[in-house]
């Protein structure tokens, strides 16, 4: 099974994309999808959504795991991720694409344990746990590998239950 994971935004996307087959995860792309600070919101979109467009179409993923915006701290914010969200919802769509969504302390909690880890201790594990050279860079990029990460462990947690 090939994922993506994409962490949301306005200006960066990061994305990550994991081969997973017969319990190996292997990490074939990691980065970010960035447009200039300048641009108009609809123009930025209009970018995210290309770039997303071309991943989707160079990797073939099955499905699109996708972290959802924090509300608490600054409406502001998750507004503009859920306008980053909208977009990669779409493209995913477009292509014929499976899409799970998860919120950041279920991202966290998956990979790092509790839901309240920071980024560089997230940084940090998804390095770890796909056994990578370095952090992925930037932060979105551990972000992304993150959310498809825990898609995965969804989806092993399902299978248990389902033959239990």
């Amino acid at each position: 099974m090939r994922i993506i994971g994409i962490d949301p935004g306005t200006y960066t996307m990061g994305y990550g994309i994991l081969q997973s087959e017969g319990g190996e995860i292997t990490c074939l792309a990691c980065g970010a999808i960035t447009v200039p600070r300048g641009l108009p919101l609809p123009e930025r979109l209009r970018r995210l959504h290309g770039g997303l467009l071309a991943l989707l179409e160079c990797y073939a993923p099955q499905t699109a795991a996708v972290e959802e915006p924090f509300v608490a701290k600054n409406p502001r914010s998750a507004l503009a991720v859920g306008q980053g969200m909208a977009i990669a919802l779409l493209a995913a769509a477009q292509r014929g694409i499976d899409i799970a969504r998860y919120p950041p302390a279920k991202v966290k909690g998956a990979v790092a344990g509790h839901g309240q880890s920071s980024k560089a201790r997230v940084q940090q594990l998804v390095r770890l746990q796909l056994g990578l050279a370095a952090d992925p860079e930037p932060p979105d990029a551990a972000d992304a590998l993150a959310v498809a990460l825990c898609h995965l462990q969804e989806r092993r947690l399902q299978a248990l239950r389902d033959s239990g």
